[in-house]
């Protein structure tokens, strides 16, 4: 067997706090040495922390653990791998506040938004807990005398999940629940930009009593370790969390091999507000949801569509909310909105503006870079907009808001239904008629009605078209980490 190297003893470990560590066969190890990534503070620009890099050893080191843990967890009961899942909750939850602090250093968002995320979280290791002793088969009706006929549930056997930066504790949080609920063992790979979080997830399942090699935790390059994993034989599914770029790489790695993958990847969802809505109530929740996370939200608002008759005093109020908004450093008193978690994003945000007000838009409210230091950009919105600029075609993943009016329901639905991304959409209404027919008519997996949602534990989350495949959270995500035996048993001594 190969032996991971750098590996941590109780007596360097005081030296070392500053570093985010692999976790592999129970065991915090370095990973490579001289390849170690500084996890920069978005509203600071400073260095907060460095993470580990794995190299092929170690991951092949990961491999062997998952694949040796899988045959000791799909043995464990389902009600003892409950008990455990449920130790994990509590456990996570005990330590929201620090590792809420430490999600926002990282990160950026606000430390509620942080602790509101990690409470969702420990929804999700409670939820799976309790689904883990649900994972029934079938008795199918007798055909003939003697013949029983039955369906089994069974893991699918060691996975590897891919999390984000965005929301990184949930994200990371619904394949490590749900793997180990159905008795798969599990290899994540989170984001390099916030792992602090992820690895005091993994350090909590460690003291609840998760075994050794069930979970496993690797950081480094994204491209090597992606393909290593998943080209090896011991992986059966692949779960990502992440750009459409990035699902077509590894969907089409999982093809070759025939292993099963959930993508839940990028969306750019629409907002459609009727005439009949309440436009400041609507107004106030879409700007609520809309600058959530500085907009780094993928279930998040996109592009927001009103009724003309209602266009004007959406479109003052929904500025007014805007405008009131705080921004700065997640960890200050009183901030609602943080910087956005990288320079890239930064980046992103000045193209897109350069090409909005190329095209003619007009810029309401904001539209700038905020200081030279950190990562921060003014709430923006976005009005006289070309349907082809980049905001409305390409998911902007940040604070700024493009406002059309519309004319007719039919327009407004070929509208939020335009582009190759269907993840979620929403709508404001009081008609039943109108709320039925939209349902039914738009293009997304997840779709909120009067309200904004966040993923929850029991519900499906999964996209349409160019938005992935797959679900994650509920039943339906959690069967995802099973397969289903059928067997036919006839009893050999009937004489009929």
């Amino acid at each position: 067997m190969t032996q991971p190297f750098n590996q941590i003893t109780p007596e360097n470990e005081a030296n070392m706090l500053d570093k985010h560590k692999l976790f592999i066969d129970g065991k915090w190890v370095e990973g490579n040495r001289d390849q170690t990534i500084d996890v920069i503070n978005p509203a600071t620009d400073e260095v907060v922390s460095v993470v580990c890099s794995a190299g092929p050893d170690d991951l092949d080191c990961a491999l062997e653990a998952a694949d040796r843990g899988f045959k000791k967890w799909r043995a464990t009961s389902p009600w003892e791998r409950s008990k455990i899942l449920m130790r994990c909750a509590r456990t996570i939850e005990e330590r929201i506040p620090e590792l809420a602090r430490v999600m926002t250093l990282e990160q950026g968002k606000p430390l509620i938004e942080s602790k509101m995320e990690l409470d969702r979280t420990v929804d999700v290791f409670e939820w799976c807990a309790a689904e883990s002793i649900r994972t029934y088969g079938r008795l199918l009706p007798q055909r003939a005398p003697g013949l029983r006929q039955t369906t089994i549930k069974e893991p699918i056997g060691p996975v590897v999940g891919f999390s984000p930066w965005n929301f990184p504790a949930a994200m990371t949080a619904r394949k490590i629940a749900a793997a180990l609920g159905a008795g798969c063992s599990i290899i994540v790979k989170p984001s390099e930009e916030s792992p602090g979080v992820v690895v005091g997830l993994v350090k909590a399942c460690q003291d609840a009593g998760v075994p050794d090699g069930v979970l496993n935790l690797v950081f480094g390059n994204p491209a090597m370790i992606s393909e290593h994993l998943i080209r090896s034989p011991v992986i059966k599914k692949i779960s990502l969390t992440g750009s459409v770029a990035v699902g077509r790489i590894l969907s089409r790695m999982a093809g070759e091999l025939l292993k099963p993958a959930t993508m839940e990847l990028g969306g750019h969802a629409p907002v459609l507000v009727f005439g009949d809505a309440d436009p400041e109530k609507a107004a106030e929740m879409t700007a609520a949801f809309k600058y959530r996370n500085a907009g780094q939200v993928c279930l998040g608002v996109s592009r927001i569509y009103v009724h003309e008759s209602i266009y004007q005093r959406f479109l003052s109020r929904f500025v007014e909310c805007a405008n009131n908004l705080k921004v700065g450093d997640g960890l200050a008193d009183g901030v609602t909105m943080g910087p956005l978690a990288n320079s890239r994003g930064v980046d992103n945000m000045e193209l897109i503006m350069a090409d909005a007000l190329d095209n003619g838009a007009k810029s309401v409210l904001g539209g700038n870079r905020i200081g030279n230091r950190g990562c921060f950009w003014e709430p923006t919105v976005l009005t006289n907009l070309s349907d082809s600029s980049k905001v409305m075609t390409q998911e902007p993943f940040g604070p700024i808001s493009p406002i059309l009016p519309f004319s007719t329901f039919d327009e407004a639905l070929e509208r939020a239904n335009g582009l190759d991304l269907g993840l979620a959409a929403y709508a404001f209404t009081r008609s039943l008629d109108v709320a039925t027919n939209v349902a039914d008519g738009l293009e997304a997996g997840w779709i909120g009605i009067n309200n904004f949602s966040p993923a929850l534990a029991e519900a499906p989350f999964g996209g349409m078209k160019d938005s992935g495949f797959g679900y994650e959270g509920g039943p339906e995500g959690f069967n995802a980490y099973c397969q289903t035996k059928f067997v036919s048993q006839a009893n050999m001594d009937d004489k009929s």
